[in-house]
C-alpha cells in the first residue's frame, strides 16, 4: 500500500515564526545590558546576560532563516517565477527601503545623541549616504530583510524545479541521504561547516554588510536553502518529527563543548588547550549547535504545535511589522529607562513589554486598517468593503 503525504500550510511554523519574533524582542532588549558590543549601552552591564544570549545568538536567526526557507517554498504556490519574483520585491524591497529612510535612523541618533542638537540636524546627514558606522546611513536590524530579498530571488530556480513534478527522484534521492537521524544532523551540518572552513578566513566577522559578509551571507543561506528543501520533500519534514528525541539529545549534547568553550575564553575555567585552539572548537561547536538546535526546535513543533489558534492568522500577519519596528522601539524606550535609577532586570523588563505594547498599538490603529502603511510594512493591500475608505 502506498501512503501519499500531503503537505500544507502548517500551524507549527506560525507558531515557531511567533516564537522566534518573541525571542528576538527579549535578546535584543537583553543587548542593553550583557557585556557584547552593541549600538547602545546601559551604564552598568552584567555578565549573566550573556550566558543566556551567547546560546540564543547562534540559533534563533538560523530558525527564522530555516522557517522562512519553508514559508518561501508555500509562497511560489501557483503562481509563476515572475509573479512570484514581483510578490518578494513587494514585500521585502519596499519595506527595506522605507526602513533605512524611516525606521533605523533613530537607531543610529540615539546612539549620536550628544552630537546632535536635534532630530532634524541628524536628519540630514542620512542623506549624505555614507554607510555606517563611518556615517548614518544603514539597514541595521533590517539586514535580515535585503538577506531574505536576495536569498529568495536566487533560489528562485531551485524553488521552481522542486515544485515541478521532475523533482520527484531529486526528492527521493535527499531521502535517502537526510532521511536517517545521522544523515539529517551530520550531513547538513558538515556541508555548512565546509562553507565557514572555506570563507570564514576571508570573512572573519559579521558585518551584515551583503558584499563584504560572504561567510555569514553563507551561513544564513544554508538554513534558508535546507529549510525550502525539508519542507518540499513531505517524508523527509515528517522524518523531522519522527526523530526528534535524537535531534534533541545532538543539540543537548553540543553544549558541552560549546559552554565548556565560551567559559574557557572568559577565563571562568581552565581548559587543556590554548586559547586558539580554544577558539576554534568553539567555533565548530556553535556551527554545529545552530543546525542541531534548529532541528530539534522543528521536530518538537511538529509534534505539539501543529494546532490552530483563532488568533494565531492574526498574530502572524502582524509579526514582520512587529519585526521591522521592534529594535527600533527598544532603543528608543531604552534610552529613557536606562536613565533611571532602577536595577538591570528592572529595566530589562520594562523595556521588553513597553515595547511590546507599543509595537502591538502602532501596528493595530495605524499600520493594519491603513493600505498606505500596510504597503510600507511588507502586509497584503487589504481590500475594501462596501463603505470603506482606506487611506
Amino acid at each position: 500500500m502506498q501512503t501519499t503525504i500531503t503537505l500544507t500550510r502548517r500551524h507549527d511554523l506560525d507558531w515557531l515564526r511567533f516564537l522566534a519574533i518573541l525571542i528576538l524582542l527579549f535578546f535584543h532588549t537583553g543587548m542593553w545590558f550583557n557585556t557584547f558590543g552593541w549600538h547602545v549601552k546601559n551604564t552598568e552591564l552584567n555578565s549573566t546576560f550573556d550566558y543566556w544570549m551567547i546560546w540564543l545568538h547562534f540559533w534563533r536567526m538560523p530558525l527564522l532563516l530555516f522557517i522562512s526557507g519553508a514559508g518561501t517554498y508555500l509562497a511560489l504556490g501557483k503562481r509563476s517565477p515572475r509573479q512570484f519574483a514581483g510578490e518578494r520585491v513587494r514585500r521585502l524591497l519596499i519595506p527595506l527601503v522605507f526602513g533605512m529612510f524611516v525606521i533605523v535612523p533613530p537607531q543610529i541618533y540615539f546612539e549620536h545623541i550628544d552630537r546632535y542638537d536635534n532630530y532634524w540636524d541628524f536628519y540630514q546627514t542620512v542623506f549624505d549616504f555614507v554607510r555606517y558606522p563611518q556615517g548614518n546611513f544603514s539597514w541595521h536590524h533590517l539586514w535580515f530583510v535585503a538577506y531574505l530579498l536576495v536569498y529568495s530571488l536566487v533560489a528562485l530556480p531551485l524553488l521552481v524545479f522542486v515544485k515541478s513534478p521532475q523533482s520527484a527522484g531529486f526528492k527521493a534521492m535527499l531521502y535517502r541521504v537526510l532521511g536517517t537521524p545521522w544523515g539529517m544532523v551530520m550531513v547538513p551540518a558538515l556541508f555548512i561547516l565546509s562553507t565557514q572552513v572555506v570563507l570564514r578566513p576571508y570573512f572573519p566577522e559579521e558585518t551584515h554588510g551583503l558584499m563584504n559578509d560572504w561567510a555569514f551571507l553563507t551561513f544564513y543561506g544554508c538554513f534558508f536553502l535546507f529549510g525550502m528543501v525539508f519542507y518540499a520533500t513531505p517524508k523527509l519534514w515528517e522524518a523531522v518529527r519522527l526523530n526528534r528525541s535524537y535531534l534533541l539529545v545532538a543539540a543537548l549534547s553540543m553544549l558541552i563543548p560549546f559552554y565548556g568553550c565560551f567559559f574557557g575564553m572568559r577565563e571562568i575555567m581552565v581548559l587543556p588547550l590554548t586559547f586558539q585552539t580554544t577558539e576554534v572548537v568553539f567555533d565548530v561547536s556553535a556551527i554545529l549547535l545552530s543546525w542541531f538546535t534548529v532541528m530539534a526546535v522543528v521536530g518538537y513543533a511538529q509534534q505539539y504545535l501543529n494546532r490552530p489558534h483563532p488568533w494565531l492568522k492574526y498574530v502572524n500577519e502582524g509579526l514582520y511589522p512587529f519585526y521591522i519596528l521592534h529594535q527600533t522601539v527598544i532603543i528608543w524606550i531604552g534610552y529613557y529607562i536606562c536613565q533611571f535609577d532602577w536595577s538591570i532586570f528592572a529595566k530589562f523588563w520594562a523595556i521588553s513589554f513597553l515595547t511590546l505594547f507599543a509595537c502591538l498599538g502602532f501596528y493595530l490603529l495605524c499600520i493594519r486598517p491603513v493600505n498606505v502603511l500596510r504597503l510600507l510594512f511588507g502586509m497584503k493591500w487589504k481590500k475594501r468593503n462596501a463603505g470603506e475608505i482606506n487611506l
